[in-house]
């Protein structure tokens, strides 16, 4: 299991009054956006003791060295040593840049992961990894280190707009098709997010990311499963970023995983049903995007910046099974572009 606590459920903030008192910080600081502290800190704060806050400007276009510096510069101007902690309250953005600033500020402070969005609950605040865009690429700038804690508290959800669950439910759907079978079968029937208990699907994805992280914590082989979907949406979600046509993460993973999937039976390894059962159960939750022709030469592009990459060859996890999964695949462009034409061929 995890070095460090996951606190799920409806006592998990009370969980981390305990832990805290459990352990001495010169200082604390919450970190967290506009979103956050409008909808969330009042209620957080009352379990933390004294601490300093900042907030900065919630979304991905946020997510550069500038907001960092101006994360270092807080923590500086308030004296912050190494023994003292920042808590992240946020979403996959901000846990990842908060994160990444606390382990770079004076070579690396303790931090927990407070996630108040489901995409953050289920992938993003597990597993250690942090990081930044740099010039237009996302994560491009980043590291690995473990936090002290996680909180998870799914009451957060209640706060979120319709969009963001549904983007987060994407990360659930990958869960399931890469590491269990029986609950890919018994997830396709429920069909009203509204209406879904989150709290037992934030611990099934939580308990398998967690079994692959320890086993990869580098992500030199079965760490790379988490990837599925992830190699054709990110190139998609970097071409959309500070556009009109701007995709939620799991908007442009939900594309990723139709294409993959198609790949995937291209080469054998699913049946014609198992895609078909992929793309429809896709197809219910996420709006169709058009992907246009003259996007697809900066989507091509965007593909050899993958960080899964070695020697210039595009490297993507496959689906086997459902269930099951392959790393390493060398994924040709060719077979990009049919997997997003397959895509497109809505039924």
């Amino acid at each position: 299991m995890n070095a460090y606590p996951i606190f799920i459920g409806k006592d998990s903030l009370e969980k981390l009054r305990e832990w805290l008192k459990g352990h001495t910080y010169s200082k604390i600081m919450v970190l967290m956006d506009s979103h956050t502290e409008n909808h969330c800190y009042n209620k957080f704060s009352l379990f933390l003791p004294w601490h300093h806050t900042f907030t900065i400007s919630p979304g991905e276009s946020h997510k550069n060295l500038r907001t960092c510096e101006e994360i270092w510069d807080a923590l500086t101007r308030h004296q912050f040593d190494r023994k003292s902690l920042v808590i992240n309250l946020g979403g996959g953005v901000l846990g990842d840049m908060g994160g990444f600033a606390a382990a770079t500020y004076k070579r690396g402070l303790d931090f927990i992961q407070v996630p108040t969005t489901l995409l953050s609950q289920v992938d993003a605040s597990v597993g250690g990894k942090l990081g930044i865009d740099f010039q237009g690429f996302k994560n491009h700038i980043g590291l690995f280190q473990e936090p002290q804690a996680v909180v998870i508290w799914p009451d957060f959800l209640k706060t979120l707009p319709f969009l963001e669950l549904r983007s987060g439910f994407a990360e659930v759907i990958k869960h399931h098709l890469i590491a269990d079978a029986s609950g890919w079968q018994a997830l396709q029937a429920q069909k009203d997010l509204l209406t879904m208990d989150w709290e037992t699907l934030i611990r099934h994805s939580v308990q398998i990311k967690s079994q692959i992280v320890e086993s990869d914590f580098k992500e030199s082989g079965a760490r790379k499963a988490l990837n599925f979907g992830h190699t054709i949406g990110h190139a998609i979600e970097t071409q959309r970023l500070g556009t009109e046509g701007h995709l939620l993460h799991g908007e442009a993973i939900a594309i990723g995983m139709v294409a993959e999937a198609f790949v995937s039976f291209q080469q054998g390894l699913i049946t014609e049903s198992a895609l078909e059962n992929i793309r429809d159960y896709l197809f219910l939750h996420f709006s169709l995007v058009t992907i246009r022709q003259d996007e697809m030469p900066r989507i091509l592009q965007n593909l050899y910046q993958d960080k899964k990459n070695v020697g210039g060859e595009v490297r993507c996890t496959l689906i086997k099974g459902p269930g099951n999964f392959v790393v390493d695949y060398v994924l040709g462009e060719e077979e990009v572009k049919a997997g997003l034409a397959f895509y497109g061929r809505r039924k």
